[in-house]
């Protein structure tokens, strides 16, 4: 059975406005990114929304979990901005356990062509596939437990809480 691949937004699908000088979302970048990185798993791209998380609402995150909760796949990886990943993490794993969803994102958007995205998605499949039921975030090759981790924004990466 295919991995569902629910786009959310966040900098992992953020372009550069020429005009404005401004980040903005245009489309998702992952068809491409899993093109890139010759992913061979069947994976069923699905946008949710296109949002940068820290606009994120609530309603939105209901909604998040809905789909999740809702599709087929037992298997899910959903892109995500990485300021309040933790959050909609911990929406999941205290509304789910009969699926492995893992929630991944970027520091530096992908067509920047220096970013952390295309390691980070093909860690998030990998461990979608090999992970029991349960939700994770995975950023820079580490996998976290949704209710042991937070971002540290000093650094610009997760680490577990303790």
């Amino acid at each position: 059975m295919a991995i569902a691949l629910f786009v959310t937004g966040g900098t992992f699908d953020k372009d550069y406005d020429e005009i404005t000088g401004k980040l903005i979302f245009r489309e998702t970048h992952v068809s491409e990114m899993l093109r890139i990185g010759r992913c061979r798993e069947p994976v069923r791209i699905k946008t949710l929304m296109l949002v940068d998380s820290l606009n994120m609402t609530e309603e939105q995150r209901r909604f998040i979990v809905e789909e999740c909760r809702n599709c087929e796949e037992e298997r899910i990886v959903i892109t995500h901005g990485t300021d309040t990943m933790a959050e909609t993490a911990k929406h999941l794993g205290q509304s789910i356990d009969d699926k492995t969803i893992v929630l991944t994102g970027a520091m530096r958007p992908y067509v920047f062509g220096s970013s952390d995205g295309l390691f980070n998605l093909g860690c998030a499949i990998a461990f979608a596939q090999s992970l029991s039921h349960g939700v994770y975030i995975t950023m820079n090759g580490r996998c976290f437990f949704w209710d042991n981790v937070r971002k540290v924004r000093e650094k610009g990466e997760f680490e577990t809480i303790r």
